[in-house]
C-alpha cells in the first residue's frame, strides 16, 4: 500500500502541474489522458481532479481560458507564485527567487520559464514530480503555508481548480489545516509588510501571469 502511494505522488504532482498551467487547447485536450493516468496510479486523488477535467470537456477553449485569467491573473488572492504569499513585494523576495533557481540548477533542471518566475507552482510541481522528488518535496514543504493558502482561496472562489490543490496537499505529510488561522499557525512567518492574500475584502488587482 505504501509503494502504491509513492507511485501516486509523482503522477498527482505532474497532473497538477499541467492542470494549473495556462489552458492552451493542446493542454485542454489532455483531459482524457490525465483522467486515465490518475485512475490507474492515483485513484484516491483522481476524484479531486474531476471537476476541472469535466469543466475542460464541457466548455469551449475561450470560456476555459477566460476563467483561468480571471482566477489566476487578475487577483492576488489566487497567486500561484509561492514566495508572494511569504514575502510579498519586498526586496527579500528577489533573494528567494534566486534561491529557487539555484536549487533547480543543482539538480540539472533546465526549463523554459516562458516568462514565469521560478516559484511558479506548476514549475515547482514539475520539479518535484520528475526531476528531484526529494528536494521537490522539501521545497513544497517549505512553502506548505503558501500552497495551503492557495487551496483555501480557490475553494472560496468555488473554482474547479480547487480540487487540484487539494490533491497536491494530499501528497505532503500530515493533514491540511482547516482554515487560514490554522495555516498561519503552521507557517514560520507571515508576509513582512502586509497579510498578503489574507484580506477578505482585498480589491486590488494585479496581473500575475506571464505573457499569453
Amino acid at each position: 500500500m505504501r509503494a502504491r502511494r509513492r507511485e501516486a505522488i509523482p503522477v498527482v504532482r505532474q497532473a497538477a502541474a499541467v492542470c494549473l498551467g495556462y489552458p492552451e487547447p493542446e493542454v485542454i485536450g489532455t483531459s482524457g489522458l490525465l483522467r486515465a493516468a490518475l485512475a490507474e496510479e492515483a485513484p484516491r486523488q483522481a476524484e479531486s481532479f474531476e471537476p476541472l477535467l469535466a469543466f475542460w470537456e464541457s466548455s469551449d477553449a475561450s470560456t476555459i481560458q477566460t476563467h483561468y485569467v480571471e482566477v489566476f491573473d487578475l487577483s492576488r488572492k489566487h497567486s500561484l507564485y509561492l514566495s508572494y504569499w511569504t514575502d510579498g513585494d519586498t526586496r527579500r523576495r528577489g533573494e528567494v527567487l534566486a534561491a529557487f533557481k539555484q536549487r533547480y540548477r543543482r539538480s540539472g533542471f533546465l526549463v523554459d520559464t516562458r516568462g514565469e518566475l521560478p516559484d511558479y507552482l506548476p514549475m515547482v510541481l514539475e520539479y518535484a514530480a520528475i526531476v528531484d522528488p526529494v528536494d521537490g518535496t522539501a521545497l513544497l514543504q517549505e512553502y506548505r503555508s503558501s500552497v495551503e493558502l492557495i487551496r483555501l482561496a480557490l475553494a472560496e472562489r468555488n473554482t474547479p481548480h480547487a480540487g487540484v490543490l487539494t490533491a497536491v496537499c494530499s501528497t505532503l505529510p500530515g493533514p491540511s489545516p482547516a482554515d487560514r488561522k490554522a495555516v498561519m499557525a503552521m507557517a514560520t512567518a507571515g508576509p513582512p509588510t502586509e497579510t498578503v492574500g489574507l484580506e477578505p475584502n482585498d480589491a486590488r488587482l494585479l496581473p500575475m501571469g506571464g505573457s499569453r
